[in-house]
């Protein structure tokens, strides 16, 4: 894995580089209330199932921060970054991320996947995320998404063209995803371990209770840390939260689901439509996520930028959180970012 992980990190030499300030420097989080945040089970329509949400309004604005989750995750990945924000707002004197809205996606968290899920799709998720965001008053957003949390965050902006007002990518699922989906065989040496984990988790899947005791049973043995280490930088250093919430998180089903919609997915006929500024960042070691990636979206995205971030791996918020906040302009005041 070692030989893997150096060529990914010579393939990510191109975008500028952010300097760090510090490794994994905060825990999980788990009461919302600590964020001056709200739960609430929204159901968006006759016969639709309920979606987990953790929201707070701060002001009268009409513009939302919505926060996206990747997969084998849920709302409390995003409280290293919401402790990294506010930390830098005391520090500058700049304004705490405000008007939040951070779901639990289908399948993820405290929201169940739905009995039927042939209609959920990447476009449907978009759409169940602008449909939270009205329902709780809010007209624009800016929207941030990791991983999996990524794709949807550009098909949202696709979709809402005069409603999104920036992205924030957090080594988003892209194209290298899609083509290993697509084509796992001829393009394993793409990106060999999504594509290797996307059939463990497949075996783990149609092992049923067996392939999801497996995962606890790693859990309780001490194991899964050495197990997602090749998604981190330094996965011994990653505070022991993170490895419980994955021990919760890692459901073989969603995962596949997911991987699945991503492969169905027209990457191509949706970017295009983005009219808003999108920044991108990604770790120097990032295992799922491949140089061409950056190359292919900033020709079909014109307001498209992206930074490598030092010393990480494929989870920079919990990783590097500070310099994410830094890197995607969420620091300071952004209702200045206004979607022309």
């Amino acid at each position: 894995m070692t030989s893997v992980l150096s060529q990914h990190a010579a393939r990510h030499a191109e975008p500028t580089a952010v300097r760090t300030s510090g490794y994994a420097p905060f825990a999980l989080a788990t009461d919302a209330r600590r964020f001056g945040l709200t739960t609430s089970a929204m159901r968006l329509g006759p016969g639709s199932a309920s979606v987990w949400v953790r929201h707070g309004r701060r002001t009268d604005n009409d513009t939302a921060t919505i926060l996206l989750h990747g997969a084998a995750g849920s709302w409390t990945t995003w409280t290293p970054l919401l402790q990294a924000a506010s930390e830098d707002s005391r520090r500058l004197g700049t304004s705490e991320l405000r008007d939040l809205i951070i779901p639990d996606l289908p399948g993820w968290g405290d929201t169940p996947l739905p009995a039927d899920t042939s209609d959920l799709t990447i476009e449907t998720m978009a759409a169940t995320i602008a449909d939270i965001a009205r329902a709780l008053g809010y007209r624009r957003w800016n929207v941030v998404g990791h991983s999996m949390g990524g794709l949807i965050a550009l098909q949202l902006a696709a979709a809402e063209t005069r409603a999104t007002v920036s992205v924030g990518l957090v080594s988003a699922t892209t194209f290298s995803v899609i083509d290993s989906v697509r084509h796992p065989v001829a393009l394993f040496r793409l990106l060999p371990g999504y594509t290797a984990l996307l059939q463990v988790m497949r075996l783990l899947h149609l092992a049923g209770t067996p392939g999801r005791a497996l995962v606890t049973g790693l859990d309780r043995l001490h194991l899964l840390r050495g197990v997602v280490s090749p998604l981190f930088r330094h996965a011994g250093r990653i505070h022991p939260s993170v490895i419980a919430a994955f021990a919760r998180e890692v459901r073989p089903h969603g995962f596949s689901l997911a991987s699945a919609r991503a492969g169905e997915y027209d990457a191509v006929a949706s970017w295009s439509r983005i009219v808003c500024p999108v920044r991108a960042s990604v770790g120097d070691r990032d295992v799922f996520v491949a140089a061409s990636d950056a190359h292919r979206l900033r020709a079909i995205i014109t307001n498209f930028s992206i930074v490598t971030l030092a010393n990480a791996g494929h989870f920079g918020h919990l990783e590097r959180p500070c310099e994410v906040v830094r890197a995607l302009g969420l620091a300071g005041d952004r209702q200045t970012h206004k979607n022309t």
